[in-house]
């Protein structure tokens, strides 16, 4: 709904992933409409999240994707190529945009899992994200939110943004990690030698790092 609906994005360019186990997220999503060849299975590797770790709260994930490519592209889903070298988490041209982790099981020392008494839906949407997908673009840093800063670094540093990986990455660093660090002391977080302070600090020594290569 809020994908479709409040943020307009057309619904053929949505696809679905979910752990290969789990029947009931697949059948809820083909009840809101997805057909069936846009949605996908992965293992643990892509569909499971947690422990954090050693022990602790896990469970199986579902990921929304939005799809960049040329939609007169789309390989027909009995084409070899289908969920094997074209798909999300597959291919370049999809980006996940929102995840929903079904945390149900608690994952023990000794590696078995027992369902959890409480259980919950985790969801992680990043803003980021969405306004890449939003405004058309496929990067985060090529949205209205990073241009103002890559543009202020590239006129203190006195490059070009667009011309040079290694510079476009360091670039970037300095970009995010400068507003990251704008957050942090908007919050009262100063640079010191433990807890959010350290975190600062390290923040701002690596964009300084990347400044100066």
């Amino acid at each position: 709904d809020f994908w479709v609906n409040v943020m307009e994005f057309p619904i053929e360019r949505l696809y679905v992933t979910v752990h290969d186990s789990d029947d009931e997220a697949e059948q809820i999503w083909l009840d809101l409409g997805i057909p069936a060849e846009r949605i996908f299975r992965f293992g643990d590797a892509d569909n499971w999240w947690g422990p954090a770790g050693d022990e602790g709260p896990c469970g199986p994930s579902s990921e929304m994707h939005h799809y960049f490519g040329d939609l007169s592209a789309v390989p027909d889903p009995d084409a070899p190529e289908y969920g094997k070298t074209w798909g999300p988490n597959i291919h370049d041209d999809f980006l996940e945009l929102h995840n929903l982790v079904f945390t149900q099981f608690y994952h023990h020392l000794d590696g078995s899992r027992t369902t959890l008494p409480g259980q919950n839906i985790d969801t992680g949407m990043g803003l980021e994200r969405t306004v890449a997908v939003a405004q058309g673009v496929r990067s985060f840093y090529d949205t209205d939110i990073m241009r103002p800063y890559i543009a202020q670094v590239e006129k203190m540093a006195g490059v070009e943004y667009g011309n040079d990986a290694a510079i476009d990455r360091a670039v970037r660093v300095v970009a995010e990690h400068g507003r990251s660090a704008s957050f942090l002391i908007g919050d009262g977080v100063v640079p010191e030698n433990t807890g959010r302070g350290y975190i600062l600090r390290r923040i701002i020594r690596r964009a300084m790092r990347f400044g100066l290569s």
